[in-house]
This record gives structure tokens, sequence and C-alpha cells, in this order.
């Protein structure tokens, strides 16, 4: 079984902190979604991989037990040891202060069921030693385990920023050919959480707790949108109109005269729907990006020649 560096993944320090982990994360998973690198298999896998990594060192929980048991775990895992001597000798080693093997059943109490990630992480946080009565499919790289007693459960569900601007609904299909949709709400953030009835762990509810993926124009803030909007130095000066994306339309903002770069206005009602109120919306806030020329032909240096020597004169 091959050890996961996630740091290494998402080429961050082991001390780096929840900021740069997010923003190393959110770079990487840009480049590599497959919606900018359709059919590419190479891509694909490499979102995966940045989308593990993330898993992991962005959960507290997860990051702590990665650190004391990751290193060590590739240590055991190339001698061909059983998984659960593993956590008997980390035991009799200091790990817990008893020498005992770790049950399948307490495995699964300690680090839940989970499905669809590489061995490693499997192996580490979940997946290993329970019993599988009905595998799970439908959330990317993420699934679930069925248990045998009813019982409430919690998936994080990945979606896009249009899905969830737009609602939208997601196909569920379980191993056994069981299926159903599941609808995404207008509104959804990250957090929220959409109940399945009945469709948990043997019978109970599955909860699907949303994570928004990163956009590749758009920064979100509750609500409200953030987008960066190129202006050229003309328009900058002597004032105009661009056009401002939104998810749904695009609209024309006019730039007053003498604009200066990192400008933000602010448009009413053109952000997120509000998750109970989907009639009502947040706000969108462009910043302005002035473009300088990125050349000059004789003429136009000549006439910003003409103008230093005019603001010199007449500062």
């Amino acid at each position: 079984m091959q050890y996961k560096d996630y740091y290494k993944t998402l080429g961050v320090a082991k001390n780096a902190d929840e900021k740069e982990i997010k923003k190393a994360y959110r770079k990487l998973a840009r480049t590599y979604h497959p919606d900018k690198n359709p059919g590419n298999k190479a891509s694909e896998e490499k979102f995966k991989e940045v989308s593990e990594a993330y898993e992991v060192l962005s959960d507290p929980e997860k990051r702590q037990k990665y650190e004391q048991f990751g290193a060590d775990w590739d240590k055991f895992s190339r001698t061909g040891g059983n998984p659960n001597d593993f956590w008997s000798q980390w035991a009799q080693q200091g790990g817990s202060g008893r020498g005992r093997t770790v049950s399948p059943e307490e495995f699964e109490q300690m680090f839940g069921g989970r499905g669809g990630f590489s061995d490693f992480f499997e192996t580490l946080f979940g997946g290993m030693g329970g019993r599988q009565t009905g595998g799970f499919r439908g959330f990317g790289e993420q699934g679930f385990r069925q248990q045998a007693q009813p019982q409430r459960q919690e998936q994080k569900l990945q979606i896009t920023l249009e899905e969830a601007f737009h609602g939208s609904t997601r196909q569920l299909q379980w191993e056994d050919g069981r299926s159903l949709q599941a609808k995404i709400p207008h509104g959804v953030k990250t957090g929220s959480k959409i109940r399945l009835s009945g469709q948990g762990g043997g019978g109970g509810d599955l909860y699907l707790v949303v994570e928004m993926l990163p956009h590749n124009r758009f920064e979100r803030d509750g609500d409200h949108l953030q987008v960066t909007v190129d202006v050229d130095l003309y328009t900058a000066v002597l004032g105009g109109k661009v056009d401002v994306p939104t998810l749904d339309k695009s609209v024309k903002l006019t730039i007053p005269a003498a604009t200066p770069n990192g400008k933000q206005f602010r448009l009413t009602g053109l952000g997120m729907p509000h998750l109970r109120h989907p009639d009502k919306r947040g706000d969108l806030y462009a910043t302005v990006n002035v473009q300088l020329p990125r050349s000059l032909s004789d003429a136009e240096k000549k006439l910003f020649e003409q103008l230093r020597e005019l603001r010199n004169k007449n500062p």
C-alpha cells in the first residue's frame, strides 16, 4: 500500500495553517478540475488526489490522525503485516497504553465508514475490516457504507457554484441497483445539510453535507459574490462602461472618470439566492483591475510624453 504525502500533494509545508492549505487547494483544483480538462484522465486523477489531500488536511481531527499514523503505517505496510496487528503494535508502543488488537467494529467506530478514496485513505480513516452490505456511488470521489442498524449518517457532497445558484438534482446510485434523485436547493453553501429520509445506514436518515468547489471566476462570501473586472487604462482615466459577468447574465457597469485600480463597486441583488428565501439575492462586488497597454506605437508614446509634460507644468 502506498503512503500518501498529502502535504507534498498540495505543495505546502507540514506546519501550514488552514489559510495556506485552502489557498493551495483552490489553486490546484482550478487547474485540474474536470470541467476545465474534459476527457483528460491524468487531470481527473490529479484532481482526486488534491481533493483527498484537502479532505484530510482541512479537517483538524483527520489531520491529527494522519500526523499520528500516516508515516508509521507506510513503514509497517511494507513489511506485509496485518492491518489489525499495526494498531496492536502501535498501542504497545504507547499509542493507547494497552496492547490489544483493535476489532473491526472498534476501527469503524473510531474512523467511520467511507469509500471511494485511495487505499491509504480508506485504511487510515475507515473502510477496512467492516461489513459492507451495499456500496454507494454518486458523490464523485466519495461514498458511504450502509450499517446493519438504523442510524443517522452524514456524507460530504461536492457541488459547483452554478448548481448552488440555479438549484439542481443529483442522481445517486447504489451498487445493488437502488437509486434516487437528491434535490439541491437554491442557495446552499458549504455546511448546508440535505436530508434524505430513510437512505442512511440500516434505514436511518442520510444527510448530504454540502462542500462548494472553487470557481474559476467568482469568490463566494455567504450570499455575496466577488468578481474581478478588467478595465483598460483609457476607460479608467476617462470613464465609460464595462461588462460585468454574473451567474445568470452580463450587466453593464458605469466606470467614473479617474477610477483607481482596486476600486470596488457593489451591484445590489446580483449575488447568490438566499437559502430560505430564494427569491431574494445577495450582492455582487466587482473589483476593478486596470490593464496597462502591453505595447505602444511611436505616436502613442509621443502622446503620453506630451501628457506627462502637461502634468508637470500644471501639477
